[in-house]
């Protein structure tokens, strides 16, 4: 008998695990993955607020290569996207106390994402240095990478800037993104530029279709909303 109970237990536990895992806004279901997430009220709207998780995924400030540019998003579900355009409205804040020295308020999408999460495109940024006084700074606002092989720390030993941009943005603030993706090619346009701000020549991940995410990194408070996929 106590078995039976404990195993009821546990069979409870897990479910509201699973459910606890998934959040809808405006007819959009969203499957967490490493991060911890909830539609709030924030400056008079419903919007989806996420966090990377650290007890699910932890990260080793002495090998940051190893454990940042992971899957930590909010995964849209019931979509295959291959070719079209994503936009997505983005406000990002800085965790206090923040885990991270270096936290840039890191936010941006995932996109051909796979089933398992192990492959997967992504740009993101990292708003506080877009309107930095120091250029260099400025020149890694905008980020590429292609997981799991081409995280941030490989692509500048390879081609270093090649993967980076800069844009003129800042935490706090609302920001527009909208990535266009064409085959191989990606274009990502910030607020209403009328031209792209970052151009990714040929990408580099493994797949060719998937579905989109929400993606956040260490000491991010990342708050989205108006998510509007296209599919070409």
């Amino acid at each position: 008998m106590t078995k039976k109970i404990n195993l009821i237990i546990l069979l409870n536990i897990f479910v509201l695990t699973i459910f606890a895992q998934k959040l809808s806004l405006k007819k959009q279901e969203f499957e967490l993955k490493y991060v911890t997430g909830s539609i709030v009220n924030f400056q008079g709207e419903k919007v989806l607020k996420i966090e990377r998780d650290l007890k699910a995924l932890a990260f080793d400030m002495a090998n940051l290569g190893a454990t940042v540019d992971e899957p930590t998003y909010a995964k849209l579900l019931n979509l295959d996207f291959e070719n079209g355009v994503i936009e997505v409205k983005m406000f990002s804040q800085i965790q206090n106390p923040s885990p991270f020295p270096g936290a840039q308020g890191f936010i941006g999408v995932a996109f051909r994402i796979n089933d398992d999460d192990s492959a997967y495109e992504s740009i993101y940024l990292r708003p506080k240095v877009g309107r930095s006084g120091n250029q260099f700074a400025r020149n890694k606002t905008v980020q590429y990478y292609a997981y799991p092989d081409y995280k941030f720390d490989k692509l500048r030993k390879e081609a270093d800037g090649k993967y980076e941009t800069t844009a003129p943005i800042d935490i706090n603030e609302w920001i527009t993104m909208r990535i266009e993706v064409n085959g191989e090619k990606a274009y990502m346009y910030i607020n209403d530029a009328k031209y792209s701000t970052f151009v990714v020549d040929k990408m580099k991940g493994k797949t060719t279709h998937g579905s989109i995410a929400l993606w956040v990194d260490i000491a991010t408070i990342g708050y989205f909303k108006d998510l509007k996929v296209t599919k070409k």
